[in-house]
């Protein structure tokens, strides 16, 4: 099908003629390359089989050249053997040495080609000599007699000089002595034919060194050598010797044959050297000039084959691409020619350009047709759909701005600061809530540094923050109020290269401050009495004793007497009234002596720094006069107040906060015993005593438990409040008696914190309880375990912990390790590490006793844990208690904020559920919800021993 002039395009270089012409020069290239080759290894053969050659020639002329020297040294034994030559040549008489080999001279030179023979006597004087040679003077005589007398042996030497001649020198033995010896001497006319027949090469003899023969022509004169040719087999070599001359050494020769071009012939040239007396300064060499004319017109023609056969190639294998491309080629510029009208829109034209019929075998070709059939229908339908979207677009926009007027009616509304800045830190928008607090308008914000306007952000540009970050700053309103502002910053990335900008967002959180102070304040102090609580107390204490070695001072312990009668009598809110004046009493007339504490119930104590004995016995004297004149009527009814009042000495009584108040609370009992005064100053003998025998029994029970296994593992539910599901428990932790009978930890856990075998307790149950996990993770189960305030400094314990998991095959998910919110404290730094560790182990954490040692909130939102457990005191207050009410549903709510999860302990009546359920508390535990029980009897089956 003709395709219609539309559709053609102007004519350019094909790309029928660009493949022709790129296979050509790879083809050429090739061809080249090939007949480069095949030259190469035709002539890297050739130097090959010449190398060879030459070597084979150097062996057969030096293998001549001995034979004819072994030849001639057995003539001249032979001729010194003669049986007439011994005793004439020993009696000096010359004309019978002569007479002597007459007769065999005429055989030796001949038949034997003998040039001379010289019969010489032990004194060198020659007595005989036949043929003509060698000047006697110019033979070293003398010295051949010495070394053949000497060693009476042949010896055979080679000497060039006007011509080259072998020598050999034999004694002659009369009597088996020597007296004389016979010198035969040949030229090397044999060994130069030998060398001939066997090269086929021309031959010519080089001896370097002084010219002897004054004969030598000019031309046969080889300066660059310094020598000259004695003989040569063909006159016509004679040039090519010069040039050889002038072109390499004669050694250069010996190593490699030089390759020369003479008269249109190729010729190699090669040396082989003769070995000579080195008595004698002349050299002689084989000169071997070779005719290789034939093989090199050999490997030319190799070559012009090799190059005649690609061209034939080169030139076969285009016609037959031309002859296949053709065809292809022109469909395929047909197509080419129909794709740019894609763009115009004229479907049907191209459609009808392009044949309906299709090949029985589709080729690359076929496929590109009906694609750009398939295109130009897929792109028809998009057209249309564009021309849909388009419309759908238009009405997108219209919604995308309804979307806008409503998300800046939500900024108006929302009350909060929301500002956001450019690149330079610069306010370009605020809502409306800004423009209230500030008392500014819009138009008054805009372009000002957000840093000058609300005095936050430590940074110029929006670049500057490349992650979202907070902070609490103070701002000052025009009612001259102070708000803390929480502000978070996050950077808004446009998606491409632009400087980024970014949003601030503040929260008033002032009225929140408020009441986390509030909350602190309560943390510290008693909600009924006002006064310090336990904890507190405990952290007083810890700082008197350690603020130097010498510190000294005293705690008195205080409970008061027939407390409960009160509370049954009057009713417990008579009793927390007489608490309430007990603690006034103390506070105003003792308060500034020390501080003062309710422990909990009707206990009390008071901490007196630098402080004897005397002087604590007499404020606990003063303290029952004080209590003595309350007088505490309700009704008709009078409450006498009494109290009973241990004192215990630092460090007399003991150096840490537990010691102490274990001496005091011992103390107090004593004068509860005593009957006869209100108060009881333990003395240091009778504690020394008691905490001796105590911390030893206890010590090596502790070792015993440890080394035998005798703790038991007991567990009690922490149940989820909104569904009563249980899949949660606390490991608890018991000591077994001899008769089965077990042990509370209040026994032994304070000796083994004192001891320091804690950490030791710690791993035993952290050990078990991951074996016994193993066997009932599969059922949901999470198991919690109690870490004391010294396995917080064990800095061994994430190893322990990784290994244990390992060897019991325990999902470590479900193993919950909780601390005390004290122990927390008290080291922040350690315990946050610890649990950060842990929890990279893929455990989770637990803030234990929550609410009652904490000194802000600041510590809830930087500790890695999951879940907070409020202190018991606090839950079984909830009813009674508003203050209790207060700080539950604060810790509920801003843990909650804090993204974790609340357990509220000591839930011991249903009463408290509904409204833990309405604090958002999720887990609950105590007596009520379960009590604890062995392991093994709440799991039956498992084992962890």
């Amino acid at each position: 099908m003709k395709t219609p002039a539309l559709f053609r395009t102007p004519q350019r270089l094909s790309l029928t003629w660009r493949v022709i012409a790129l296979s050509s020069l790879l083809l050429l290239a090739l061809v080249s390359l090939f007949t480069w080759l095949g030259h190469e290894n035709l002539t890297r053969q050739f130097q090959e089989s010449r190398s060879q050659h030459h070597e084979r020639q150097q062996r057969e002329i030096h293998l001549a050249l001995t034979r004819s020297s072994e030849n001639l040294r057995q003539l001249a034994g032979l001729t010194a053997a003669s049986a007439s030559l011994g005793p004439p040549l020993q009696a000096g008489n010359t004309i019978d040495v002569e007479q002597a080999l007459d007769s065999q001279w005429p055989a030796l030179q001949l038949e034997a080609g003998i040039d001379e023979i010289l019969i010489i006597n032990t004194r060198g004087q020659v007595l005989g000599t036949w043929g003509s040679g060698n000047s006697e003077a110019q033979l070293p005589i003398l010295s051949w007699v010495q070394r053949v007398m000497n060693t009476e042996r042949p010896l055979t030497t080679l000497r060039c000089a006007a011509s080259c001649q072998q020598f050999a020198a034999v004694p002659v033995l009369v009597d088996g002595e020597s007296v004389g010896m016979v010198v035969l001497s040949r030229s090397l006319a044999d060994v130069t034919r030998q060398a001939k027949e066997v090269s086929g090469s021309e031959i010519a003899l080089l001896v370097t060194g002084a010219a002897e023969d004054s004969n030598v022509t000019a031309p046969r004169q080889l300066k660059a050598w310094n020598g000259y040719l004695l003989a040569l087999t063909s006159e016509e070599s004679l040039a090519p010797l010069q040039r050889a001359a002038e072109a390499a050494t004669v050694d250069r020769l010996i190593e490699a044959p030089l390759r020369l071009e003479h008269t249109g012939r190729y010729l190699e040239l090669s040396a082989v050297r003769m070995e000579e007396s080195s008595e004698y300064s002349n050299s002689g060499y084989f000169l071997l000039i070779s005719d290789i004319t034939e093989q090199i017109n050999a490997i030319h023609n190799d070559t012009r084959i090799l190059l005649f056969v690609g061209v034939l190639g080169w030139i076969a294998a285009e016609l037959l691409l031309l002859v296949i491309l053709l065809g292809p080629m022109a469909r395929l510029r047909r197509v080419a020619g129909l794709l740019p009208i894609l763009a115009s829109g004229q479907f049907s034209d191209i459609r009808s350009a392009l044949p309906n019929h299709r090949h029985r075998i589709a080729d690359e070709i076929d496929i590109l047709e009906v694609t750009t059939l398939e295109l130009s229908h897929q792109l028809e339908r998009l057209e249309s759909e564009v021309q849909e979207r388009g419309s759908q677009l238009a009405e997108r926009i219209d919604e995308l701005a309804q979307e806008r007027d409503f998300v800046n009616s939500l900024l108006d509304t929302a009350q909060v600061f929301i500002v956001a800045q450019d690149s330079t830190g610069r306010i370009s928008l605020v809502n409306e809530y800004t423009q209230l607090m500030l008392g500014i308008k819009e138009a008054s914000l805009l372009g000002r540094n957000f840093v000058d306007v609300f005095e936050t952000g430590v940074f110029t540009t929006a670049n500057a923050i490349a992650l979202p970050q907070q902070e609490e700053k103070t701002l000052r309103t025009p009612d001259h109020h102070l708000h803390t502002i929480a502000w978070y910053h996050a950077p808004l990335h446009t998606g491409n290269e632009e400087p980024v900008s970014h949003i601030s967002v503040g929260l008033d959180i002032t009225e929140r401050k408020a009441a986390e102070a509030r909350l602190t304040w309560l943390a510290e102090r008693d909600p009924l009495t006002e006064l310090y609580n336990r904890r507190y107390f405990q952290h007083a204490l810890q700082i008197a004793i350690e603020r130097s070695a010498t510190a000294k001072g005293a705690v008195l312990l205080l409970d008061l007497d027939q407390f409960k009668e009160v509370n049954e009598l009057s009713g417990h809110h008579v009793g927390d009234k007489l608490l309430r004046e007990v603690a006034d009493t103390l506070f105003h007339k003792l308060g500034r002596r020390g501080v003062i504490a309710r422990l909990g119930g009707d206990e009390f104590s008071l901490l007196l720094e630098d402080t004897n004995a005397d002087q604590a016995v007499t404020v606990a004297q003063y303290i029952v006069q004080l209590l003595d004149g309350i007088g505490f009527v309700v009704g008709e009814r009078r409450h006498r107040v009494t109290a009973s009042i241990g004192i215990a000495l630092f460090p007399t009584h003991g150096n840490t906060p537990a010691d102490l108040m274990a001496s005091a609370d011992v103390a107090m009992y004593k004068a509860k015993e005593s009957g006869l005064q209100h108060w009881h100053l333990l003395s240091k003998a009778e504690n020394a005593k008691d905490e001796l025998q105590d911390r030893v029994y206890w010590v090596e029970r502790i070792r015993s438990a440890l080394e035998e296994d005798s703790f038991e593992l007991m567990v009690q539910p922490i149940i989820r409040l909104e569904d009563q599901d249980i899949k949660h428990y606390e490991v608890l932790l018991r000591m077994r008696n001899a008769d089965g009978s077990l042990v509370s930890p209040a026994h032994f856990i304070p000796i083994a914190e004192q001891s320091g075998q804690i950490v030791l307790i710690d791993r035993w149950v952290v050990r078990h309880s991951l074996k016994a996990l193993s066997q009932l993770q599969d059922r949901g189960i999470t198991f919690a375990i109690n870490l004391s305030g010294q396995s917080l400094h064990d800095e061994g314990l994430k190893q322990y912990l990784a290994e244990e998991i390992t060897a019991s095959g325990a999902d470590p998910h479900h193993l919950i390790l909780e601390v005390t919110e004290t122990a927390a404290v008290t080291d922040f730094s350690a315990a946050r590490g610890v649990l950060q560790a842990v929890r990279s182990l893929g455990c989770r954490t637990a803030l234990d006793d929550f609410g009652v040692g904490f000194s802000s909130f600041h510590y809830l939102g930087q500790l890695p844990v999951d879940y907070i457990k409020i202190d018991g005191s606090f839950i079984r207050s909830l009813l009674i208690s508003p203050d209790s009410r207060v700080i539950v549903r604060a810790i509920a709510d801003i843990a909650k904020g804090f993204g974790k999860q609340t357990i509220a302990e000591f839930v011991d009546q249903e009463a408290l559920l509904p409204i833990l359920k309405g604090y958002g508390i999720t887990y609950g535990q105590g007596y009520h919800l379960g009590k604890p029980t062995k392991i093994t009897e709440e799991f039956f089956g498992i084992s962890y021993l």
